[in-house]
Parts: structure tokens; sequence; C-alpha cells
């Protein structure tokens, strides 16, 4: 037994430690009587999680556990190193993003200079400008900035296929307003490749002249200044998993190395011209590894380019659009407080919080208020930033970077031996790859083993919409754009339009057998279930006077056995055209189930269309 000094917190040192094997041991006789008889080794795997891109969520991580020994054995997790060192896993910097917290970069994407100044005035500290169609004019630009300190706010474009002209013009309004070359701050924004994934349609030609025009001049001549931005949004918010958009991520930033170091610039200078976009989800651990993964992995590329110390990644996160929900959309602005949190202990240098009304137009100035002050409050009053990589250390979050590192460089390198990114778009082999994953994905948000929560889980059917002005149109004709709350929306749409028809829900009768103890948990079960497709249920009363024309019976599986025929034939004399029962079991007179696991989406589907609710 080790034996520890005494500081007056013995608490279990006085016992012998345990080991990983008699844990397992233990495990493995729960699940024997459980009715699993498993292995001790494979116990571990049994009450493990099967994430996206293979990962799998294991219930305990150690120093020395079989897991974490093979991967020091086998040399596939190197040191994360020191901050703002090779291979970068810890942070980019240093100082990581203790100086001043992290960059709070907001969103436009309307010409309208009062919302850009109120912005900076609390706590912005630098612009995210959308330009061109559904943005904001390039000619705008110098009325929009008017009152921009533009020598201490940076301004990052997003202008697509027209990034030409959005930087000419920005340019202009710094030489105009007597900034000079070495004071401009922020990202011209370039990122043909991205465009071409939104859009569909490819720019500026093989070899992307224009681009390496503009940033040779930035590498000349504006030293605070990037000229691209690797944008990896639309292959988050085409339904990839995390691997994926990492993978993609990579081929766009090597593609740009190539055409740059081709156009004259050296390594480094190309590396330096660099910023990368990710998505940060309410998955807090996920996007932690994530940004550290990426900075490990872009690190390994400079690397193999001759330029390791180069390889710092600066990082720009942006709240998920996909977790948006247009339904109860006050919850949004817990999963993007969840989403900045990770996206700062995970070390992006850059974070927007898109408002919690993203999903129904522009945002009122409420929302824009609640989005700037959730960093703000992570950074002053929460204090995320006073510690370089929090995380770091955490034998989960070290496993999980390292297993997704692994899972991105794999589908990296798929890219590569199929030609590259640009070749990989224009074949249509990633659309086909993201389409997967999310076919996959929302078969489990159809079942609800991904609740959304207001959506598919806890439902406010008496909710008052909160109604917006419709926001500019996305660029779109490349990549979809998906949501988590997609199949449910068209379901509750569905009762939407019932409603404003005929005024009234379509009903579900719940039939309650015997007492609250026997019937409480599915019935409450069968209430959520129904209501997340825009079905109200009614448990008060009899059938006759519900107005409904189903029923659900709930109860307990003993009750059923005895209750449930008869029930359903009660039912069914009252006027029942269809009898559910929320549990499983065959009995006369019961036409369906609805249980744990099921297809959520189907059922509910079926039954509106019973129902005649087009």
């Amino acid at each position: 037994m080790t034996v520890l000094p005494d500081d007056g917190l013995s608490l279990a040192a006085e016992f012998p430690a345990a080991t990983h094997a008699q844990w397992q041991r233990l495990v493995a006789g729960v699940l024997s009587r459980s009715g699993k008889d498993v292995p001790d080794t494979e116990a571990e795997d049994v009450l493990s999680t099967v994430l996206e891109d293979g990962l799998r969520a294991r219930p305990l991580y150690t120093a020395d556990g079989p897991a974490d020994t093979a991967v020091a054995a086998s040399g596939s997790a190197p040191d994360a190193g020191l901050p703002g060192f090779a291979p970068f896993v810890r942070a980019g910097r240093p100082e990581g993003n203790t100086a001043n917290g992290w960059d709070v970069r907001q969103r436009h994407a309307v010409a309208d200079p009062e919302t850009v100044l109120t912005d900076l005035e609390n706590g912005v500290t630098s612009l995210w400008l959308a330009v061109g169609p559904g943005g904001i004019p390039a000619g705008e630009l110098d009325r929009v900035l008017k009152d921009v300190y533009l020598d201490l706010a940076p301004v990052v474009l997003d202008a697509g296929a027209e990034t030409p002209t959005a930087a000419a013009e920005l340019l202009d309004v710094f030489a105009r307003r007597g900034i000079a070359p070495e004071a401009a701050l922020g990202n011209l924004g370039a990122d043909p490749l991205g465009t071409e994934a939104r859009t569909g349609a490819a720019y500026d030609g093989d070899g992307f002249p224009a681009t390496v025009a503009l940033t040779r001049l930035c590498a000349e001549s504006y030293p605070g200044l990037r000229a691209l931005t690797v944008d990896a949004l639309p292959y988050h918010e085409a339904g990839g998993s995390a691997a994926q958009e990492l993978g993609a991520s990579l081929a766009t930033g090597v593609a740009y190395l190539r055409a740059l170091t081709a156009g004259g610039l050296t390594v480094e200078q190309a590396l330096g011209q660099l910023e990368f976009r990710y998505a940060a989800t309410a998955d807090q651990f996920l996007t932690i590894a994530k940004l550290r993964a990426a900075r490990r992995l872009w690190a390994r590329v400079a690397e193999a380019c001759g330029a390791p110390a180069a390889g710092a990644q600066l990082q720009h996160a942006v709240t998920s659009s996909v977790m948006m929900t247009g339904r109860d959309p006050w919850v949004n602005m817990l999963r993007t407080t969840l989403a900045t949190l990770a996206a700062g202990v995970g070390g992006a240098e850059s974070v927007t919080v898109h408002p919690f009304d993203h999903a129904l137009g522009l945002p009122d100035a409420f929302a824009r208020r609640i989005a700037r002050n959730t960093s703000t409050i992570l950074i002053e009053e929460s204090h995320l930033a006073r510690v370089i990589d929090p995380a770091g250390g955490s034998w989960y979050v070290e496993r999980l970077t390292d297993e997704l590192a692994h899972a991105a460089w794999e589908f990296f390198q798929g890219i590569e031996r199929d030609g590259g990114q640009a070749a990989v778009l224009r074949s249509g082999r990633i659309a086909e790859d993201l389409a997967a994953t999310w076919a996959e994905r929302s078969k489990a948000l159809a079942k609800r083993r991904e609740p959304v929560t207001g959506v598919s889980e806890f439902p406010h059917l008496g909710e008052k919409p909160v109604v917006r002005a419709p926001a500019p149109a996305e660029p779109s004709g490349g990549l979809p754009r998906v949501r988590r709350d997609e199949a449910f929306e068209a379901l509750r749409a569905r009762s939407d339009a019932h409603l404003a028809a005929t005024g009234a829900r379509p009903k579900v009768f719940l039939a309650a057998l015997g007492p609250a103890a026997a019937h409480t948990g599915r019935l409450t079960f069968a209430a959520n279930l129904f209501q997340a497709g825009g079905i109200e249920p009614v448990t008060e009363g009899s059938f006759e006077d519900s107005g409904a024309g189903e029923a659900c019976l709930c109860s307990s599986d003993a009750l059923y056995e005895e209750q449930a025929e008869s029930a359903a034939a009660g039912l069914r004399a009252a006027g029942a055209a269809h009898v559910s029962l929320a549990g499983r079991g065959t009995y006369a007179g019961v036409d369906s189930h609805v249980f744990a696991g099921c297809d959520a989406v189907a059922v509910l589907s079926a039954t509106l269309d019973r129902m005649g609710v087009s």
C-alpha cells in the first residue's frame, strides 16, 4: 500500500488502493445479475456509449486503465506539450485566453450601423460581416463602419464569391479613415472552397489566383490582417460529424497551402494567413476535444511542411445552428451557453454566439444582448479565461481528443486519396458521406435517443410563438443545411395548420388503468410523446367527452395482463377508431404500441395521417 503524508485529510488513504481489474470484476458481477454474462475485461464495453466516428464514451477513465495503457504503449497519444508550442494541443498561444479572454465576435448580415455600434459598446470586440447577396452590400461597408474605431475592432468579412470586391472596399475604407496598413486588423475572409461547398459554384479558377494575390498583399503590407478563412461550418451544417468537419477543414487548409506556396509565399507566410472556423455545440466535451484535436492535426500538417513552429491554428468558434430550435427558442440560451463554455475551454481565440432566435429570423435587441453577454458572463463572472486549457489532464478529455484526432486524420487522408477537397466537392463524394452521417443521426433523433428539449422532449403546445422579421436568405445551391428539430418541426407545423383551420388541435385520449402508482410513468411518457407531434393529450373525463378520435392505454405490465383487452374493447365501443398501448405486449383490440426507443417521428406521422391532419 502506498503511504501518503499525513496532511489531515486522509479520507480513504488507510485503505488499500482499488485496482482497475477489481472494478471490472465488480461491474461484471452486477451485469451477470441482470442477465448479461460477460468476461471481466469486456464489462466496460457493455457500459460504453457508442458515439459518431467510431468513438466510444467509456464509463471509467484512469491513468492506468487498459484503454489508456494501450494508447500509451502504441505511442498514438503524444505529449500534449506546453501552451503556445507544438503540437499546440493545449493552446495556440503561450498565454492562451488568459490575457483578456477570448475575442467576442458577433455576426451582422444587415447594413445597420446602430446595431454594430451597440454591440461594440456592450462587450463585442470584433465584427463578422456577411457581405454580398443576402448580406451587406459591399458599397455599404463605409456607412456600416462609420463610427467604428478600425484600429481597435478587427473586421472579418464573409463575402463568398464577392470577396475580391468586398476586400477592396474594406481596404479602401481603411485608407480613407487614415488607418495605417500595419494598424489594420481582421480577416478578408477569402474561402473559395468554402464558398463552393455553400453554393455549388466554383470561382477563382485553378490555383485560386485572386486569393493568392490578396494573400500576398496581406502578407507583405498588412501584418495584422489575414486573407483566408477555412470555414468548416458548411460540413457541420450539412449534418457532418466532428471528425468529418475536422477532416474537411484540414483538406481545405492543405489545398490553400499548396496554392499559396506555388504562388510564391513561404510556408510560414502561408500558415500565418489562415484562420479556421468551427462549430461549437452543446456537447461540451466533444467540442473541447474537437478544438484541441484541430490544433494538434494542423500542427502535424505544419510539421510535414517543414514549419512546425508556425503551426499554431487560429480558431474562430461559432455556436451551432444545427442545434438551434424554432420551438421553445428560449432553451437555445442554455444550448449556446454550453457551447460557448466549451469553445472557451477548448481554446478558441474568437467566439460567436448566435442569438437564441437565430432559427426564426433577424434577432431583436434583447436576443443580441443575451448573446454577447453570454461570453461576458463566462469570462468576467465564471473566470473561464483565468486558466489555460482547464480541461487538459482530464483522462476523458485527453482520450477523446486523441481518438477524434485519429478519426479526423483518417477522413482527411481519404479526401487526399480522392484528389483533394475540390475534387470531393465536385464529385459529390463528400456530400454523400455527410448525408450518410446525417441519416444515421436522424434515426437517433427520431427515436429520441438524442433528445431535443422543448421539441422532442417536454414540448409546450401552448407556447406563444416568437415572431421575428425574416433574415436575409443564406447562400445556397451546395451542401444542404439541416437542423436537429426539422422532423418534429414538420409534425408541429401540421398540427398548427389544423389548429388554424379547425380551431382545435388533434387529440388523443390517454386511458389510465389502475392507481396512479401503476399508470403515472407511462401516462407521462405518452403525453410527452404525443405533444412532440402537436397532438394534445386528454387525461381527464371519459373518452366520449374528450373530443378525441383515438386512445392510448397507460398502465403497468401486470395491469395490462388483467385489463388491457377489456379496456380496449370498451374504448372501441365508445367510438375510438384506433387504440394504442404505452409499452409492449400483444392484446386483442390494441392496434399499435408506443414505447421508449420507438420511432417517434414515424408513429406521430402515422397518427396525424389517421386523424386527417395534412
